[in-house]
């Protein structure tokens, strides 16, 4: 089956969470269910369905039918995506923990690589990514802070929005201020709004050499 039509314009407003993406499009979107999650980010995913966009998601294996459903309920036809190649969905072992680990910097370069391959056919990739992988007994995860502050070194490069999903309920209020200061843009309480704790990569690097040290 032919994918959706696509369109030629890869800036046009692109809405989450009640606003409209700007500039900086790594979000970090907290949610306390996948109720919530959901409610929140199909609509932007069928907003890109709708106009062609590329739908690439990253999410936990035991969640691969659920997330599916979720899709379809929106109104994505997810056969028929799928079969085109215009939903992608991955599961951690794929990505951030393939081969049993993390390496930050080997899934920056993996994040480039699909936003680049991507870039021809679909114009622009809708990219999400589950990430309470984090949370799982493999060696690296530890790391994730310094891996979502690299992001920002490639991320301003590319149109596509980015968003990484954390569940409230699972993290510590320390991990998620971290977590916070990493992203320019983020949700919370179900709105999209700019974030006043981003810091520069730079800084954060530095920040996390020091804690180490």
């Amino acid at each position: 089956m032919s994918s959706r039509p696509q369109t030629d314009d890869a800036s046009l407003p692109v809405r989450l969470a009640g606003r409209t993406l700007k500039e900086a499009r790594h979000v970090c979107a907290f949610f306390n269910s996948r109720e919530e999650q959901n409610k929140i980010l199909m609509p932007f995913f069928q907003e890109g369905y709708e106009r062609g966009e590329k739908l690439f998601h990253i999410v936990d294996s035991r969640l691969h039918d659920d997330h599916l459903c979720a899709c379809a309920d929106c109104g994505i036809d997810v056969e028929a995506a799928q079969e085109s190649g215009q939903l992608e969905v991955l599961h951690w072992e794929d990505a951030y923990l393939k081969d049993g680990y993390f390496d930050g910097d080997r899934m920056v370069a993996i994040l480039e690589e699909i936003l680049e391959s991507n870039r021809a056919k679909h114009k622009l990739t809708r990219l999400m990514g589950n990430m309470e992988w984090a949370l799982e007994a493999a060696p690296g995860v530890t790391d994730i802070v310094e891996y979502e502050a690299k992001l920002n070194y490639i991320i301003p490069k590319y149109p596509d929005p980015i968003v990484c999903v954390y569940d409230l309920t699972k993290y510590s209020g320390s991990v998620v201020m971290d977590i916070l200061r990493t992203h320019p843009m983020v949700i919370i309480g179900g709105v999209l709004q700019e974030n006043p704790l981003y810091v520069h990569p730079d800084e954060m690097l530095q920040e996390l050499k020091q804690r180490a040290a």
